[in-house]
């Protein structure tokens, strides 16, 4: 088979099949193995986009995975109020705390500055939008 961009669906899928018949060769072809994977790679970038996370899930699941507790993001966040304001949503992240955070637990940044997923001014009643006239 000779490498050619993938456009169709079925030209991945006989991409994945040729790719799968090269692995199992006892000495496959590296350059020709490097080849059809950067194919198959920039198809999957283009058809099977990977969301960023939500900022505060991913803060979530970088607690789950230390073991850490709300109390223990007060030193990024500097209170825990805003640890709990934050973490409920009340709250944006601010360019501290996103600096902090990323230094202290290596959430991505780019993660971090990533909208969320329920703005917080839609979730504060305390916050009132203003009105613009045009």
């Amino acid at each position: 088979m000779k490498p050619k961009v993938l456009k169709t669906k079925s030209d991945y899928q006989a991409a994945l099949v040729h790719l799968e018949v090269l692995m199992g060769q006892s000495s496959p072809d590296e350059a020709e193995l490097e080849l059809w994977s950067l194919l198959v790679e920039k198809y999957e970038e283009e058809h099977f986009p990977i969301a960023t996370p939500d900022p505060i899930e991913a803060i979530r699941f970088r607690m789950d995975q230390a073991g850490l507790a709300p109390a223990d993001l007060q030193p990024y966040m500097q209170s825990k109020s805003k640890v709990s304001e934050v973490m409920n949503r009340k709250r944006p992240l601010s360019l501290s705390m996103i600096r902090a955070l990323h230094r202290g637990l290596q959430i991505p940044a780019e993660v971090l500055v990533q909208e969320t997923r329920a703005p917080y001014l839609a979730t504060n009643p305390k916050v009132r939008k203003r009105r613009v006239s045009v």
